[in-house]
C-alpha cells in the first residue's frame, strides 16, 4: 500500500529543526556517502518521494514509514522514518540499481 500523498502532507509540516537523524542513520549516511543536509531536505521538501509504505510503529503515538526518494531509475534513497511531534529518521539506505521493483514488492507485502 502506497501512502505517498498522506505522508507528503505530514512531512510538509516539519521544519529543519524538527527532523532528527538517529545515530544509526547518521552512521549509515556517512558510510554510504549521503549528506545529512540532503536527507533533511528530502524530508521537509518531499518532491522526490515516490513510495511511502506503512510499517509497524513501536510507540502508540507515532507512525512509521519506509520511504523511497527517487533520483532516477538507477538511484534512490530509502529512509525509515517515525513521525510523531517530530520526524525521526531511523535509517538511510542508498539503492544504486533498478529500485522500483523493490519498492513495489514492499508495497504489495503490506496489503
Amino acid at each position: 500500500m502506497n501512502c505517498k500523498d498522506a505522508v507528503i502532507e505530514k512531512l510538509r509540516k516539519f521544519r529543519q529543526e524538527d527532523v532528527i537523524i538517529s545515530d544509526h542513520a547518521e552512521e549509515s549516511a556517512l558510510w554510504r556517502g549521503l549528506q545529512k543536509d540532503e536527507i533533511r531536505e528530502n524530508i521537509i521538501n518531499p518532491a522526490r518521494l515516490e513510495y511511502a509504505i506503512p510499517q509497524e510503529a513501536e510507540k502508540a503515538d507515532e507512525e512509521k514509514y519506509e520511504c523511497f526518494f527517487s533520483y532516477g531509475e538507477m538511484l534512490c534513497h530509502r529512509y525509515i522514518i517515525a513521525i510523531s511531534h517530530k520526524c525521526v529518521v531511523c535509517t538511510v539506505i542508498a539503492i544504486n540499481r533498478r529500485w522500483r521493483p523493490i519498492a513495489e514488492k514492499h508495497a504489495q507485502a503490506q496489503v
